[in-house]
């Protein structure tokens, strides 16, 4: 139960809070922004800088967009925060899975997962995502429209059904797919508002989910039973699961488990799905820069499968999947809600207070980024990368609570990438509208059309 102290402003308090808009400039800006959600957190930036407070009904608000406090909250002072109220339509797919759990029943899941994400175990997966990449545009026809983001979709499902099923995309896979699908479209309609809404109503929020969220637990519980009954280690994320054992010798649960089940499979579809598309789609307003990825391609690769192993070579293809991150960040906020009255630089923030941070506005900051809204991959060389403040690019998140699957999906999207870019050109269809949809990731609200050429 969320035991947080309401919103509350002790004796001379107002006078020292961070400025922002109120009344009718606040409720102008926040039905006109154009862009919703992002337009609103730039135009905060822009207006009011580095810190801004605000109230809507009977909620505290601050957004940061100055590494320094990035990193407070995240990094030294992240105990004295817990995930704000954004997170209450995830947790009803999610459960208590890494994302949305707290305290010390999240550190032990960490704890108990994190060997999931070892670095040899994480290379093993390498050939499953060449593989199905492979088979994917082997069904593709030159000259063919397409949409991307849909592909892309459908690409990373069958990837992370495998590694974590051990299963070919069946209907039972699908089926996940599908109620996740409709799960978070759902989420898009009242996502940030919840956090806007009296306690009392998150309840009744999660009655949207009511259906989705029954079928997606009869899929899942009835794999986990299977693979207990079973006993066999195929070496997929669920065996992982399964046994894991904590430092007191516990194991998950069956509702841990699929917890963390769906959390990964959320993680791993989405995501990373959205980073490839929006890749794509720079990559098509950009042939100079994907000529220069053919190349590095032909010299690395010689025309073969990209392997695990040729990652740390394909230095001009991380390139492009970093600044594709910086523009477009699927994760493109993080929410957190203060304990306590804290102390943010010059200001304090009253207890209860929602904080957000937004990877969108923090990586497209002109004091951190030159030409901040150009596709620039050649701006990542090692000497930039030193000269960045930390926290200026936090695609993963950052702190104890950083994406534990960074390095599976760094390695993911240069992988798909190298083995998708080696045999076609995917061009923007003529006329195709492309916006950015802040959703539970930040995804193309009408998909993303494109023509295929064959390489």
């Amino acid at each position: 139960m969320n035991t947080a102290a309401r919103p509350g402003l002790r004796p001379g308090l107002e006078k020292r809070l961070p400025p922002g808009p109120s009344g009718l400039k606040l409720y102008l800006s926040l039905s006109r922004a154009p862009r919703g959600w992002l337009g609103f957190l730039a135009g905060l930036a822009k207006d009011y800088g580095d810190i801004v407070f605000f109230r809507v009904f009977h909620v505290s608000a601050c957004f940061i967009n100055r590494p320094e406090y990035i990193e407070s909250v995240l990094v030294s002072d992240f105990r004295h925060y817990f995930k704000s109220k954004d997170y209450v339509p995830l947790k009803a797919v999610m459960g208590q899975g890494l994302v949305t759990s707290e305290g010390e029943f999240w550190r032990r899941q960490r704890q108990l997962v994190q060997p999931a994400f070892h670095r040899g175990r994480i290379g093993a997966y390498g050939r499953i995502m060449v593989d199905y990449a492979e088979k994917m545009i082997a069904t593709w026809r030159d000259g063919e429209t397409r949409d991307a983001h849909h592909d892309m979709m459908r690409l990373t499902l069958d990837i992370v059904a495998k590694t974590l099923f051990d299963a070919d995309v069946t209907s039972e896979a699908g089926d996940i797919g599908e109620a996740i699908e409709k799960a978070m479209n759902r989420f898009a309609n009242i996502g940030w508002i919840s956090m806007f809404l009296p306690r009392s109503m998150e309840e009744p929020g999660r009655l949207l989910f009511r259906g989705t969220i029954r079928r997606l637990d009869d899929i899942i519980y009835r794999i986990i039973r299977t693979r207990r009954e079973s006993g066999p280690d195929p070496g997929d994320l669920l065996s992982m699961l399964l046994q894991a054992q904590a430092e007191d010798g516990g194991r998950m649960t069956d509702r841990q488990v699929r917890d963390e089940v769906m959390t990964l499979f959320l993680a791993g579809h989405e995501t990373i799905a959205n980073a490839l598309a929006w890749t794509w789609y720079l990559l098509s307003l950009h042939p100079e820069v994907e000529d220069r990825l053919h190349s590095e391609l032909r010299e690395v690769l010689a025309g073969r499968s990209p392997r695990w192993e040729d990652v740390p070579r394909l230095q001009y293809t991380q390139m492009i999947v970093k600044e594709s991150l910086r523009l477009f960040p699927p994760v493109w906020g993080i929410g957190r809600e203060t304990l306590r009255e804290i102390q943010l630089g010059d200001y304090p923030l009253p207890a209860g207070t929602n904080v957000f941070i937004s990877q969108w506005v923090t990586q497209r900051d002109p004091r951190f980024f030159d030409r901040p809204h150009d596709f620039l991959p050649e701006r990542w060389n090692d000497e930039f990368e030193k000269r960045l403040p930390k926290f200026a690019y936090f695609p993963f998140g950052g702190g104890p609570r950083v994406c534990i699957g960074a390095s599976f999906a760094s390695m993911e999207a240069a992988l798909l990438l190298a083995t998708i870019a080696q045999r076609f050109r995917l061009t923007l269809a003529a006329g195709h509208p492309v916006h950015p949809y802040a959703s539970a990731a930040l995804r193309p609200k009408h998909g993303i059309r494109v023509t295929l050429r064959k390489r």
